[in-house]
């Protein structure tokens, strides 16, 4: 692998080195970060590729082939998989859900109950379609938000247990019977609406998505480290992976050596399960940034790209007037949402440097990316520590890479 002058693509080489000193310093040295890495690339060219701590407890370093888990960096790849479909004319953005998904027919939006009591719902003022999947306004919503009676059924009935009794099949028909937080289309949350996608991509296609995921995008990308389940031979460079818990610091959630990873989940998340390499998903990267193609092999078309990459929210409106959620992967403010990606429509109000139409999105392991289609940068960083909200590295790292631009 090459990694090209920076000065020829228009970075200051001082200036990207000053990030890995502030990781070094503030992340890495502080025991916040067991190990960072980051790569920086401008047209089809890594200008920046640095690798820095443990890749285990104990072990040797990170390099560019250690495995990472991606988390909710999965969602675009599973949004980028149904537009694959669109294209195909499978399936349509404005496709009612239950055509496909007759399991969520009918499902009402929460009107009262819960803890212990049954729920009560309304019906819903208008159907909830595809688009809702993509850009989180279906109504769902994540066990882990921790703010209403509806996420508190997630966690009662174990329903985003990957390794738990439900399968992708079983988890939706669940989901089925119970409410929406609210209307599709009326308000933005952050949810397991893209694992309810996966299952769109499973039924219209006829594969289970492992599969399509490999034969139709990671083996034509040349992704070959990019999987639900870490193969055997492999297993040796998955990361070890931690959690922050308060009062304790730093422990160990998932140790590379002995991971969950190394099973197959019986619940395939399309939200969230994926492990890759910053490499593999750079090329990912680079096929959106080329209007859906990579060293021959076409994914998608270049229209479709565009479409993905405009802001979905009714109005054209931004996450901070849309959301509901108590979390999410990005700042709200001068934010729209997409296709599978967040969406930056207005950088004075994201209080960032940014380009309007750059895309990104994150991974509750703390990992990021991010497409500037006017500059043509991306970006891949890759960590595992959850959750992903305790440090403001995603803003950091935005503002320190524009600011090596030359």
């Amino acid at each position: 692998m090459k990694i090209a002058k920076a000065e020829k693509h228009g970075f200051d080489p001082r200036r990207l080195a000053a990030i890995d000193a502030l990781l070094k310093e503030r992340y890495l040295d502080t025991g916040g970060f067991a190990q960072a890495q980051l790569l920086v690339a401008r047209d089809d060219q890594i200008v920046h590729f640095s690798h820095q701590g443990t890749a285990r407890e104990g072990g040797a370093a990170v390099d560019e082939g250690s495995l990472f888990r991606i988390a909710s960096m999965t969602k675009p790849i599973t949004s980028v998989a149904f537009m694959m479909l669109v294209e195909e004319a499978k399936v349509a953005l404005d496709t009612p859900v239950h055509h496909v998904l007759p399991e969520l027919k009918g499902v009402g939006v929460y009107d009262g109950g819960g803890a212990g009591v049954p729920f009560m719902t309304r019906p819903a003022q208008a159907p909830m379609r595809m688009v809702d999947l993509l850009r989180h306004t279906a109504g769902f919503t994540y066990g882990f938000q921790n703010r209403s009676n509806i996420d508190a059924a997630h966690r009662e009935q174990k329903l985003e247990n990957w390794h738990g009794n439900l399968d992708l099949d079983g988890f939706v028909a669940a989901l089925g019977k119970l409410p929406l937080e609210f209307s599709p289309g009326s308000a933005w949350n952050y949810s397991v609406a893209t694992d309810v996608l996966g299952l769109v991509v499973e039924r219209v296609s006829g594969m289970k998505l492992p599969r399509f995921f490999e034969e139709r995008i990671f083996a034509p990308l040349k992704m070959h480290d990019t999987f639900f389940t870490v193969p055997g031979d492999k297993i040796d460079r998955l990361t070890d992976c931690y959690t922050l818990v308060p009062g304790k610091g730093r422990q160990m959630f998932d140790r590379g050596a002995e991971s969950m990873w190394s099973v197959p989940f019986r619940f395939v998340s399309g939200g969230g399960g994926l492990v890759s390499t910053a490499l593999d998903y750079h090329r990912f990267c680079l096929m959106c940034l080329n209007g859906g193609e990579l060293d021959g092999a076409r994914i998608l078309g270049r229209k479709t790209v565009e479409l993905m990459t405009q802001n979905h929210l009714p109005g054209n409106a931004d996450l901070s007037t849309m959301s509901r959620s108590l979390f999410s992967e990005t700042q709200n403010a001068g934010t729209g949402f997409g296709l599978g990606f967040a969406v930056t429509i207005d950088p004075a109000r994201s209080m960032m440097p940014g380009s309007v139409g750059e895309y990104y999105w994150g991974g509750m392991f703390s990992t990021a990316f991010f497409v500037d289609p006017v500059e043509r940068i991306s970006m891949v960083f890759m960590t595992q520590l959850s959750p992903s909200m305790i440090y403001p590295i995603r803003r950091e790292l935005k503002t320190m890479i524009y600011a090596a631009l030359t």
